[in-house]
């Protein structure tokens, strides 16, 4: 079968690579050896609007189609340097990943504007079509490798532990946004001085995100009235699938149950919607420990592949 490949052009484009990833998901049985919807809007809206400050992703991003016009595979990037391959498992062949990473290899769009000539390709553990591609082309596999846990949500959700001291509930509105982007900013940056904290409005572009919900937004507010800890959570009705994505704690709040407790509340509403999964991908033993005993000590590896170009 031929297919043809071209440059992302628009929002129509973006509208099909939305639906192609929803079919592919179920397809690989809500597995994600290729995105979620939830995790190309968090990539479009935070990830390259907000930290990179990326307006246009048109040059960013590769479609495959077959002859009939159809979605068989799209290629996209993340953060600096690193492509994920998004490809419907009935058409995955040596030749066509092999076409996808030769573009990936060749477009330095998709590498850092820093001049860095390593390329990252992730690959979900197994897949020896795509592991034995990348070793016939010199790449090695890396050592950080994101830990995917998976919820069954038909089965019962473990009792919600109690938190003295702590609400929790959903993000208020605008007016709490400054404490919620303090609170991130506290939870994954706690070793930076506060002079680099660039503010609170890029929350806004969170809140732009076509899944995003309120009430699967999630806070546990502190005694003072701060936000302490978050999670959020991106719920896909067509899937019936939830993705958390972040989840975090200031450090004084730490070793507190919050996490665990948000998460579980989460799931509950999420349960509560007629979701069927819960998902979450981790990296740090700290994370993965919070989501193996939260959500699945059960993992899928993504292990991303890199080469000096």
């Amino acid at each position: 079968m031929k297919f043809t490949n071209r440059p992302y052009q628009n929002e129509t484009d973006y509208t099909r690579i939305r639906a192609f990833l929803r079919k592919v998901h179920l397809l690989n049985n809500r597995i994600e050896k290729s995105w979620p919807v939830a995790r190309l809007d968090y990539w479009r809206w935070h990830v390259a609007l907000n930290c990179q400050e990326i307006h246009d992703i048109s040059p960013l991003i590769h479609l495959w189609e077959d002859e009939q016009g159809e979605l068989v595979a799209v290629l996209t990037p993340e953060g600096d340097n690193d492509v994920h391959i998004q490809i419907d498992p009935r058409y995955q062949s040596m030749a066509l990943e092999t076409e996808m990473i030769t573009l990936a290899e060749e477009k330095q769009s998709l590498r850092s504007k820093s001049g860095n000539e390593k390329l990252f390709v992730w690959v979900d553990d197994p897949n020896p079509i795509r592991t034995e591609i990348l070793t016939l082309r010199g790449y090695q596999a890396h050592t950080s490798i994101e830990h995917q846990h998976y919820r069954d949500l038909t089965q019962p959700l473990p009792p919600t532990p109690q938190t003295p001291g702590y609400i929790i509930r959903s993000l208020g509105g605008i007016e709490e946004l400054p404490s919620r982007s303090w609170a991130s900013w506290r939870a994954f940056h706690p070793n930076s001085p506060d002079e680099e904290y660039e503010g609170w409005e890029w929350y806004l572009n969170i809140q732009r995100c076509p899944l995003y919900r309120r009430d699967l937004d999630i806070i546990a507010e502190a005694p003072d009235g701060s936000v302490a800890a978050f999670c959020t959570l991106w719920y896909d009705d067509v899937t019936q699938t939830g993705y958390f994505e972040p989840v975090g704690t200031v450090p004084e709040h730490q070793q507190r149950g919050l996490g665990k407790t948000m998460m579980i509340e989460a799931m509950r509403r999420l349960k509560n919607m007629n979701g069927l999964v819960a998902m979450v991908g981790g990296y740090s033993p700290a994370a993965n420990a919070l989501y193996g005993s939260v959500v699945s000590p059960d993992e899928y590896l993504m292990i991303p592949w890199v080469k000096e170009l």
